[in-house]
């Protein structure tokens, strides 16, 4: 298994060889997906082993494919059966020191109440072990046969449909450096983390929201996404892309559409095309910051951005909000889905606030507190939208989202 300093080295190797990549035709379309392109890239060496199951390339052994499955099982199992007796356990030791649970008790005023607890210890050790040796095995997989992988990776890059266009010059922020849901090297830091968090997350949403192995989520986001009042939808473009997800939802419901996906991370934007010829989608992916694009003022009628803000500062999160602006047209719609915020929040217990703290902490999620405390709808309308609270987006990380406009 290789080290992750290797992982470093190897993906910035990667990426400064690496030039802006504008690619021609696409290996054969999926049947089911909507806006595929006709098959022209025999070049594209395609690693499937085991095959695909619709949208779905499984993983190259079985046995690897069977470890998910148990990861993910026992993810449920702390979520829907564990986490109840610890939240019943850490009200009663709040009650025993005089507190009471259900009000908003900020965490820094239980955590040494609670913190030598054995109950309590068992499910965060239980929980990070799990991620940690989930990681590990993925992380194995793509190592020991880097070779295929990365044939796989370098021979998409070269075709299309649809444009990959990296630039080994960004300066990647400090925000983007960390490892993000402490996955070994983030998204910036291994050639392989687009593999590693496309099947990573297949785990947490089969065990928390659902299986989502044909982006059913994504699709069904992307679905109530109010169009602008001209119906006109030409353009679309989807910020902080990640594996491209949101972005192939956005080609199937506007396959007409020229779309794009914007990411900082190169590793996770290569995992993306290579999907998106495999598919034979004409997505085109472009390496930048949210808040810096490069695309003309007005140039999109549609902007997503799913699960972005409350991975980012909030100084870069309103230089996104201004970058946004200036890029939809005016009547245009921006539609960004994300964890609840303000006004969205459920009430605030003292187990909610622990639990938010364990997972800032912990699970790396190190902007979630700051954005949670950010007033988004204010800053959205200083900015210039108009907003509506009121659409749902589906999924209940999402709550409801931020449907907008610019004036």
């Amino acid at each position: 298994m290789l080290g992750r300093r290797i992982f470093l080295d190897r993906a910035v190797k990667l990426m400064m060889s690496t030039t802006t990549l504008v690619a021609g035709g696409a290996s054969a379309a999926k049947p089911e997906v909507a806006g595929a392109a006709e098959s022209l890239a025999p070049e594209f060496v395609d690693y499937d082993p085991r095959g695909s199951v619709g949208r779905l390339e499984r993983l190259g052994e079985l046995d690897l494919e069977s470890k998910m499955n148990f990861h993910a099982g026992f993810l449920r199992f702390l979520a829907k059966e564990i986490r109840p007796v610890i939240e019943e356990r850490f009200n009663e030791i709040l009650d025993d020191h005089g507190l009471d649970g259900s009000k908003n008790i900020p965490a820094e005023k239980t955590l040494a109440l609670v913190k030598d607890d054995p109950v309590i210890s068992m499910r965060q050790r239980g929980w990070l072990s799990n991620q940690q040796v989930m990681y590990n095995a993925l992380q194995s997989e793509f190592a020991e046969n880097e070779e295929v992988y990365l044939k796989e990776l370098d021979s998409a890059s070269r075709v299309g449909p649809g444009r990959l266009e990296l630039n080994p010059t960004l300066k990647i922020p400090e925000f983007a450096r960390h490892e993000i849901h402490i996955q070994p090297g983030g998204y910036v830091g291994s050639p392989f983390a687009g593999y590693i968090n496309y099947f990573s997350v297949n785990n947490f949403y089969d065990a928390l929201i659902g299986a989502n192995y044909q982006d059913q989520l994504q699709m069904g986001i992307v679905k109530k996404l109010p169009l602008p009042k001209t119906g006109k939808v030409l353009r679309v473009l989807d910020l902080g892309c990640g594996t491209g997800r949101v972005t192939f939802a956005l080609k199937q419901r506007f396959p007409a559409a020229e779309n794009w996906g914007v990411d900082v991370a190169a590793p996770m934007l290569r995992f993306a095309h290579m999907r998106g010829v495999d598919l034979g989608v004409d997505v085109n992916f472009r390496q930048a910051l949210a808040s810096k694009t490069g695309f003309p003022s007005g140039f999109f009628d549609v902007v997503t951005a799913n699960i972005l803000f409350h991975e980012t500062s909030e100084k870069e999160a309103k230089a996104v909000m201004r970058e946004t602006k200036r890029l939809l047209r005016p009547g245009g719609v921006f539609y960004p889905t994300d964890l609840p915020n303000g006004k969205q929040l459920p009430k605030r217990t003292a187990f909610a606030n622990f639990s938010q703290w364990i997972d800032h902490k912990i699970n790396n999620e190190r902007w979630r507190v700051e954005w949670e405390k950010m007033d988004f709808a204010k800053s959205l309308k200083r900015v210039g939208f108009e907003v509506d609270e009121t659409v749902e987006a589906g999924g209940f990380i999402y709550g409801k989202i931020l449907a907008t406009k610019p004036v």
